[in-house]
């Protein structure tokens, strides 16, 4: 198992626990009680999957989460002491995949790793196999999305898009003037059963909103069709 793992955590004892679970599974741990020295690691190791505690001494972790998506596409996971659902949107919309609450079971935490990776891994592997391939790509009002590149631009500048976004938008240009409701989004995305309490989809949408500089009340590509679900039209 070549898996390489960062934990970052000002509590020690959570910490080395969590180092301690993962490493008799096999992954190889790279433990930081601070967010500065974590994010030299992150420019100086090839990881796998990130686990990222929100409140620390130095550099939260929202803004590691950010930081380390602005050059890496790898699973990031956010262990939080606040249960309010916003601070879990907050740390989707930055970017995060998945987040845990503490005080958190060790095993449940080595679970979520491995279906991060596993998720991660089938997206490398097989790309956009649950996507509609109809054509190679799209153009309209200044945006562009290519699925052979995988490269999307908006008015000339090119969008820095993670995989999850790239595939929500593209997915979207392909039912272009279709309502998609956020189940069939995460289903076709994703490629797993839809929870009706799951903010996921809405979270994606709200960070690509934010990087494609969409006016919240009034976007101008992606719509969001209340109670039904979202378009571009």
């Amino acid at each position: 198992m070549n898996e390489k793992i960062l934990i970052v955590d000002d509590e020690k004892e959570i910490a080395d626990l969590v180092e301690l679970y993962l490493k008799n599974e096999g992954y190889r741990v790279y433990k930081f009680y601070n967010g500065l020295d974590a994010l030299e690691c992150t420019r100086t190791e090839d990881l796998s999957l990130a686990i990222l505690d929100v409140m620390l001494p130095d550099l939260d972790g929202f803004t590691l989460c950010q930081k380390i998506r602005e050059d890496h596409l790898y699973p990031i996971l956010m262990l939080t002491a606040k249960v309010e659902d916003m601070d879990k949107i907050t740390g989707l919309t930055l970017g995060a995949d998945d987040y845990i609450t503490k005080p958190f079971n060790p095993l449940e935490l080595v679970a979520r790793v491995k279906a991060q990776l596993r998720r991660s891994e089938r997206y490398n592997a097989q790309g956009q196999k649950n996507l509609p391939k109809e054509t190679e790509s799209y153009e309209f009002r200044g945006l562009s999305i290519s699925r052979n590149s995988h490269k999307c631009t908006l008015n000339g500048a090119e969008l820095s898009l993670t995989p999850i976004e790239f595939n929500i938008l593209w997915y979207l240009c392909v039912n272009k003037g279709k309502v998609v409701s956020s189940e069939e989004l995460f289903e076709a995305v994703w490629g797993e059963k839809y929870l009706d309490s799951n903010n996921t989809v809405m979270a994606h949408i709200a960070r690509l909103r934010e990087k494609m500089k969409e006016p919240p009340r009034r976007p101008r590509f992606i719509k969001t069709i209340w109670g039904v679900g979202y378009t571009i039209e």
